[in-house]
């Protein structure tokens, strides 16, 4: 369907709202089953929908082991037409109510403070408003910073206003802001994102009909009137839908280029978004001083610390592909570790079965430059040109530059599945051992899908030491990661 919708009815409103909440509670039910998979110390365990004991916040809520439970109100809405800002949270409900924010502060009263607050809404926030732009990303709490400046301050004058719209006082308010996240501008398209990628790395289908068939078994229980999922049902429910699809894995959230969807749900999270250079996602490739690689470097070496054993992870999140290499190589196959990444809406596993080793081809051009080995991986699209340039303009000590390619030739999109993606790399890994025999160093540069990236520095063994770059466009790389092989 072409041009633009027609405005929906009160009707239609209502359906997409209720679909969005449904959507919620299918990721909370989702969270159950992470849970108990990955032993977490205080699993969630049953999740409420419209329940009769949460006040306002009652629309989604989690019920861990042991508290704190959460509680989160959903607002939908259709347009973007109201932000989220202090008019928005103080004004009285259409039929002369409390306001969202007087309903929020009551229900906590009834809850208990060892609760966690969650205002969900797809609505964006008001970058304008005193306290709601100074809501942290990664938290969704308006404090610390909110708390900042004295009382004629912006912000001051700001929390004397809301504190008085809910008739508080300003310590009350900041220790109801200290438990409310606002999670903001959770756009049905985001969320749909978000589902994709928990359902795989729980194990399950991620394609469109999976969640809409999790999604429609919310709705049907909302019908039936259970108000309470517990584990038992979610998972009779994922076997009754045919939605298993394979092992449930550890997360590791590493966020290069923007933050990651999947962070909360992490082992392990690598935030390295404000560390990079760049203001938006496809100019961040190298890391912003005082930052450096031998930092990021420290981090992804000490990965392995933190994984308690588990044999199954996934890498989510935005990595450029000198940090997917360094990741791979420092959970290698002689780790017993199986790695997986999200690569196009599936799951790319160094676990995948292939039949034998994809042969890259193999060209070679003499730098006469010193001892060295460079292999250009060209995968994506060709580099081999770029890199050469760049070995000479900058008199890198290198004999021979080794470009390596898929059978069928560089483009996009030339790696077709996790099976081929296994295979190509079980090959390039082959040629550079071959090709690094007399050589005391390999200069990698890459030009591949990030999940090949990953699973070549998964399999990097008995090569031999390895200087990893990344591109910083125009024929410019920067040495990044020095990986032993």
């Amino acid at each position: 369907m072409n041009g633009p919708l027609p405005s929906p009815s009160a009707t239609g409103v209502r359906i997409a709202g209720d679909h969005y909440q449904w959507q919620l509670a299918w990721l909370a039910c989702l969270g159950v089953v992470r849970d108990a998979l990955t032993h977490q110390p205080n699993p969630s365990v049953r999740v409420g929908v419209e329940v009769d004991d949460a006040g306002n916040l009652d629309d989604v809520v989690v019920y861990r082991q042991r508290p704190p439970h959460t509680y989160q109100q959903v607002k939908y809405t259709v347009d973007a037409s109201t932000p989220v800002n202090f008019a928005y949270l103080a004004a009285p409900s259409p039929q002369g109510g409390p306001s969202i924010l007087a309903k929020i502060n009551a229900s906590r009263a009834k809850l208990g403070h060892s609760a966690e607050l969650h205002l969900v809404t797809n609505r964006a926030p008001d970058p304008s408003d005193p306290l709601i732009s100074s809501r942290d990303t990664r938290t969704g709490l308006l404090v610390p910073r909110g708390a900042a400046g004295g009382p004629q301050s912006e912000r001051g004058q700001a929390r004397a206003k809301w504190a008085d719209s809910i008739g508080v006082s300003e310590p009350e308010l900041l220790d109801l802001l200290g438990a409310l996240r606002f999670d903001l501008a959770r756009d049905p398209a985001q969320l749909h994102e978000t589902l994709s990628l928990t359902m795989l790395v729980t194990g399950l289908r991620g394609d469109p009909a999976a969640i809409e068939a999790g999604v429609s078994w919310i709705a049907q229980q909302v019908r039936y009137g259970y108000r309470v999922l517990d584990q038992a049902m979610i998972t009779e429910a994922i076997d009754t839908l045919a939605l298993r699809a394979g092992p449930a894995r550890t997360v590791i959230s590493i966020a290069t280029l923007k933050p990651d969807p999947l962070a909360s749900q992490a082992q392990l999270t690598l935030d390295w978004v404000d560390r990079f250079e760049g203001e938006d996602p496809y100019l961040k490739r190298r890391p912003k001083p005082p930052a450096s690689w031998s930092e990021l470097q420290a981090d992804i070496e000490a990965i392995p610390t933190h994984l308690a054993g588990a044999d199954h992870v996934v890498v989510t999140g935005s990595l450029r592909l000198a940090p997917a290499f360094a990741v791979g190589a420092a959970l290698r196959m002689v780790t017993n570790t199986d790695i997986a990444v999200l690569q196009r809406e599936q799951i790319w596993s160094s676990d995948t079965h292939y039949s034998a080793p994809l042969q890259p081809t193999a060209t070679s051009l003499a730098v006469d430059q010193g001892p060295d080995l460079a292999i250009a991986v060209s995968v994506a699209t060709g580099l081999t040109d770029d890199v050469l340039e760049y070995l000479k303009d900058t008199g890198s000590p290198v004999g021979t530059l080794l470009t390596l390619a898929p059978p069928n030739g560089a483009f996009d999109r030339s790696v077709a599945s996790p099976a081929e993606a296994n295979a190509l790399a079980a090959g390039i890994r082959d040629a550079a051992r071959r090709a690094a025999k007399g050589h005391p160093r390999i200069h990698l540069f890459l030009a591949a899908p990030m999940g090949l990236a990953l699973l070549i520095g998964h399999r990097w063994n008995r090569v031999a030491p390895t200087i990893v770059y990344e591109d910083l466009k125009d024929a410019r790389y920067e040495a990044a990661f020095t990986v032993s092989a």
